[in-house]
């Protein structure tokens, strides 16, 4: 275990010059080098009732105590819909996260009633420990949830509920570059979104608009995302599609065209040639509609259930205006490839509200479908207005989308191999890696 403490640098903020318009207090901690994960699972049972007209939709958010008596959001749980006796989904966390490789350090949970709004009902509290959780492998351990706002109000106040830690267990944790280095590769697919919505490309209001003097915000994403994500692929060779266009010549509608026309082979070469398919596509197919989600997920998905053994990972771009028309049917293609080596980005351009597109990241509540919850959470969603630059710096606004773009890619690629079981491979020297399957 190692941790250690920094000092707490104040600055003054100074918004008008010469007038100190309040402090901001920076705090630091370094992190252990400890490599385990916990797995664990909880349940409550008889949580206070928080919804009018329902039950509660409760979630439980986990903090991890600093040195300095403060915490910090480690984790949080999905949202279990309208139950006082919610049963959560197993979720793995690094140790360090949960306590700095600190034992005894306080874990607090809070348990909420999660609302629409974002102004969610705290229900109570319980603290524990690593060490406590720890030993609770071979039995059930229940925990009070007390709030103390009603604890004081009420003399026979007991508790607002229990929760039960069900599971828990350790392993050690591998990092992404561990399974880079063991010879895993991702292989991207893009699908951009050719439906009327966006506009006529021939306007300078369309969202897919090829400006002499600057790239669209559809150029913008695909750029920002895969010259990175490009250097975890060998071959450079990326699988392009569009939807919701009419081809020609006989105006047949596709929702999963390859964008350099080539239904043999929709690989373009770098990012660069698909960029090159994009803008050739915006000059000869007709944008039309409706959006269609679920072809272009199932088909990179129907590639990535062929290679289950951690040597490929596929990772799929979708580049979105956020109209969206088989909602029904994207939310059953998602939870059926929760289970398989992939992942979703979601980048919505244009000035949609994306209601829709935040329902399928899942980060409040876990996609389903028909009963069924996604096994992971795969889907990634940003809108591209968030990480424009102000002053119209392009190269900056691409490097803010990239940053949060690809942020969650390496911990789903991580809950795969861990579902799995998967270890990384010693690391590659001159054994070549096999050829991915084209979706």
């Amino acid at each position: 275990m190692c941790t250690t403490s920094t000092p707490k640098p104040t600055s003054p903020n100074r918004g008008v010059p010469g007038k100190k318009c309040g402090t901001i207090l920076l705090t630091a901690e370094e992190l252990s080098n400890c490599r385990d994960i916990a797995t664990m699972q909880l349940c409550a049972n008889k949580l206070d009732k928080k919804d009018f007209f329902g039950k509660s939709d409760p979630f439980l958010v986990f903090y991890r105590s600093n040195e300095d008596g403060t915490f910090t959001i480690c984790h949080k749980t999905e949202v279990v819909k309208n139950t006082l006796n919610p049963v959560w989904q197993p979720f793995s966390i690094p140790v360090r996260a949960l306590c700095n490789g600190d034992y005894d350090r306080t874990v607090k949970i809070d348990v909420y009633d999660w609302d629409r709004d974002g102004s969610h009902d705290f229900i109570g509290e319980f603290t524990t420990s690593y060490r406590e959780l720890s030993k609770a492998q071979n039995q059930f351990t229940v925990y009070e949830v007390l709030n103390p706002r009603k604890k004081c109000k009420k003399k026979k106040y007991v508790n607002s509920g229990t929760v039960t830690l069900l599971s828990f267990s350790v392993d050690s944790e591998f990092t992404f570059v561990d399974y880079i280095k063991g010879g895993t590769q991702l292989n991207f697919t893009v699908a951009i979104d050719f439906t009327a919505s966006n506009g006529n490309p021939l306007q300078p209001t369309s969202l897919h608009y090829m400006s002499p003097y600057q790239l669209s915000a559809y150029a913008m994403a695909l750029k920002a995302v895969g010259e990175i994500i490009q250097d975890y692929d060998s071959d450079k060779l990326f699988p392009a599609y569009g939807f919701g266009a009419k081809l020609p010549p006989e105006g047949r509608i596709s929702h999963q065209f390859p964008l350099n026309n080539n239904d043999e082979d929709p690989n373009c070469v770098g990012i660069e040639g698909v960029l090159e398919s994009y803008f050739q596509s915006l000059r000869t197919v007709q944008l039309y509609g409706p959006t269609y989600f679920a072809p272009v997920i199932n088909q990179v998905a129907r590639a990535a259930a062929k290679i289950s053994d951690g040597s490929q990972y596929y990772v799929l771009l979708i580049i979105t205006d956020g109209v969206i028309s088989d909602m029904t049917q994207t939310k059953e293609a998602i939870v059926s490839a929760s289970s398989l080596p992939m992942s979703i980005i979601i980048v919505g351009v244009g000035p949609a509200m994306f209601e829709a597109m935040e329902e399928l990241d899942g980060d409040d509540v876990r996609v389903s479908s028909r009963g069924r919850y996604a096994e992971r959470d795969i889907v990634q969603f940003v809108p591209f207005r968030d990480y424009v630059d102000r002053s119209g710096n392009q190269v900056l606004s691409m490097a803010r989308l990239a940053k949060d773009v690809l942020a969650e890619i390496p911990e789903q690629l991580l809950s795969y191999m861990r579902t799995r079981d998967i270890q990384p491979r010693p690391p590659a020297n001159s054994s070549p890696t096999p050829a991915p399957e084209q979706p």
